[in-house]
């Protein structure tokens, strides 16, 4: 991929003006030069084509008279963002972009929306791949993907949303609320930003969430009782007691939180056995009843439409 930025084209005609940006996707020999919002990108009429049918038939279409060209090459403006474009050309360019461990989500959104709009099937499959991977559906792969990164979307990728969700408002909550309401500044200026749809579950997901994880049969829920074989019951429910009242003042957001991420368990060794088998099923509760807290259907019932 040719690096020039900074060097204008050497023909203008019609469309282009001061504004227009040439992109770092620029190839020399290229055929065809898609524009995007002010920045246009050089590449290559057949790559097009042999990934897209929506660019296959376009290019098939006999092109008019007065067709805006730079360098001979003809200018197609597409209606998207100049980053989605750019993602999706480096994913058609370069073999290792789909590879890499650490994808940004903005890359992986763009593979979504203009794979399916540009009818790029299997970016998009991988696409979604990654956004489920990320997001996953049962619990185990959620703990895996805890314990590999730490704790840190598509309408028609339902099975990813409850986790979606759920990441969202434990990122945001308590720490910075606006990012759920005033979006996340993309590289081209713009703000990615949630629907109202999507802030509404989210706000809603978290008010039910922290309300049920410290009811008794949820992930927090034996802080309510201790073990009855416990022979120090007293002393053991004064110390759950206390960290009841820590985990109510504080209002974090802790329904899926693994055992081993906690610093300490309360109370004698066999109240903290009991804590921890009873937190295991709690999680799982709570897991298995995800998609409800953000008004969504059943897992079984959540399907990928794509």
């Amino acid at each position: 991929m040719s690096s020039d930025p900074e060097s204008p084209p050497t023909k203008r005609q019609r469309t282009e003006n001061a504004s227009i940006v040439r992109s770092n996707v620029w190839y020399k020999d290229g055929s065809v030069i898609l524009q995007a919002q002010n920045t246009q990108f050089r590449v290559h009429w057949s790559v097009l084509a042999k990934n897209s049918s929506f660019f296959r038939d376009l290019e098939a279409l006999p092109q008019p008279a007065d067709q805006p060209s730079v360098e001979n090459c003809p200018i197609i403006q597409v209606q998207d963002s100049a980053e989605d474009v750019r993602h999706l050309l480096e994913a058609l360019y370069d073999p290792v972009f789909m590879v890499q461990e650490m994808l940004p989500f903005p890359a992986v959104a763009a593979l979504i929306r203009l794979g399916r709009k540009y009818e790029i099937r299997h970016l998009l499959d991988l696409a979604v791949e990654r956004l489920v991977a990320e997001n996953p559906a049962t619990l185990a792969d959620f703990d895996l993907l805890h314990e590999r990164r730490g704790s840190h979307l598509g309408e028609h990728i339902l099975t990813a949303l409850p986790c979606a969700y759920y990441r969202a408002t434990v990122l945001n909550y308590g720490t910075c609320v606006s990012r759920l309401f005033d979006g996340i500044p993309r590289g081209d200026g713009s703000e990615a930003t949630l629907s109202h749809t999507d802030q509404a579950r989210c706000v809603s997901g978290h008010t039910n969430l922290l309300r049920e994880q410290a009811k008794e049969g949820y992930t927090f829920g034996w802080l309510r009782i201790g073990s009855d074989r416990c022979t120090t019951l007293a002393k053991c429910n004064l110390q759950r007691a206390e960290h009841l009242t820590k985990y109510l003042d504080d209002l974090r957001l802790r329904a899926l939180a693994p055992v081993h991420a906690l610093a300490e368990l309360p109370g004698c060794t066999t109240c903290q056995k009991s804590a921890k088998e009873a937190m295991e099923a709690g999680r799982q509760r709570v897991w298995e009843q995800l998609p409800s807290y953000f008004d969504l259907p059943p897992w079984s019932e959540l399907k990928n439409d794509l």
